[in-house]
């Protein structure tokens, strides 16, 4: 690794870090250490972290906010790359928005809002990047990415950017081509809203916010949610009828407000929430026969 180090913070392309924990840098605020962490300030940064990565034939992943991670204890192999500064510019041109991947989806929707601009509503309370969201078609109250997204800027591991449509992202539930059949990272999103009534849109988001509030425990550290809901079932109902909210597996509890959340109550270790999806998991299907699929995305070297 020590060359790829020195070639990385040779072409200064922003910070370049070993061994940082990437607890430091996920919702959760568990998993170990990256063996680099790179934070490039900029498009080309990025893309020159990309070529030097391809040279040098070693693993990838970027993350955003790190709000839908779960990170191994011993943590993740090759270079993480943080997508923040430098990926964040915006730009409103009538009803069409151009934001980076490294914006926060939460500023944003506020942002937005106040403008007059609707269908970002759904976001208000959604933690993590525009990037993040694009990735893993990111949604609540009814909606999603897939309806706002008119077209995504992605960089491919070969170095080449193109702009996908909606139609070629092939969004589906909580996912799109990117997890599916090409990764990649998301740089930017064009977004396609509509003008409407601003103190209506104002206060619609508030009214999604003040609910994730009221009944999602983001006063502890957490992911999101855990499962996927096995439709028509809801993932929360079934493991609340097991009566399983509260339960416990060292640091992790499932949450007593919404129990399709996991939270980290003192000092959790990565392998706590993974014994608990376990045994979410093993008891949802003797009681139901129903398989759960997580919705937090696992990462990250196997213990």
């Amino acid at each position: 690794m020590k060359p790829l180090v020195a070639e990385l913070l040779e072409a200064n392309i922003g910070k370049v870090k070993e061994q940082e924990p990437l607890a430091n840098h996920t919702t959760m605020k568990v998993g170990g250490p990256a063996d680099i962490f790179v934070e490039p300030d900029s498009i080309e940064s990025l893309k020159k972290t990309m070529e030097i990565i391809q040279k040098h034939q070693v693993s990838w992943r970027a993350i955003g906010r790190g709000s839908n991670l779960l990170v191994s204890d011993e943590g993740i192999e090759g270079v993480v790359i943080k997508l923040g500064e430098g990926l964040d510019e915006l730009k409103v041109e009538g009803e069409e928005v151009t934001v980076g991947g490294g914006y926060s989806l939460i500023r944003l929707a506020t942002v937005i809002s106040k403008q007059g601009l609707s269908g970002l509503e759904f976001a208000g309370g959604i933690p993590g990047s525009v990037g993040g969201a694009v990735y893993m078609n990111a949604g609540a109250h009814g909606s999603d990415m897939s309806r706002i997204v008119k077209k995504a800027q992605i960089l491919f591991p070969d170095g080449t950017i193109e702009w996908l449509t909606n139609e070629q992202m092939e969004f589906a539930y909580r996912t799109s081509i990117l997890q599916t059949k090409r990764p990649g990272i998301c740089l930017a999103a064009i977004l396609q809203l509509k003008q409407g009534n601003r103190e209506e849109i104002v206060a619609r988001m508030q009214k999604n916010k003040d609910y994730r509030r009221e009944t999602q425990p983001w006063n502890y550290p957490c992911a999101g949610s855990i499962f996927r809901n096995p439709l028509p079932h809801y993932a929360g109902r079934l493991i609340e009828e097991a009566g399983l909210k509260g339960y416990a597996i060292g640091g992790a509890k499932i949450s007593e407000q919404h129990a399709n959340f996991i939270v980290n109550v003192g000092n959790a270790k990565a392998q706590d929430v993974l014994d608990l999806i376990d045994y979410v998991k093993k008891t949802i299907k003797q009681l139901h026969g129903i398989d759960l699929q997580t919705e937090v995305e696992i990462v990250g070297r196997k213990s």
